[in-house]
């Protein structure tokens, strides 16, 4: 049973939707697996709990920076 994992910002629910799906369809395909075997987790991070190039996500947005 595959388990797909998804690290990201947070997202629109309906995006998310049509995201798990097309996953789950595409791991069916390929792996010939009924589509309920497929498992999609979401871990939707905020800006307090990232970083890059050293410096947290939650600054960026004050300096105009992405």
């Amino acid at each position: 049973m595959p388990i797909v994992t998804i690290q990201q910002f947070s997202r629109d629910l309906d995006r998310k939707r049509e995201l798990a799906s097309r996953i789950t369809e595409a791991f069916a395909d390929v792996y010939g697996l009924p589509n309920d075997s497929v498992q999609v987790f979401f871990h939707e991070v905020d800006g307090e709990n990232w970083a890059k190039g050293g410096m947290m996500g939650c600054d960026r947005s004050q300096v105009g920076q992405s």
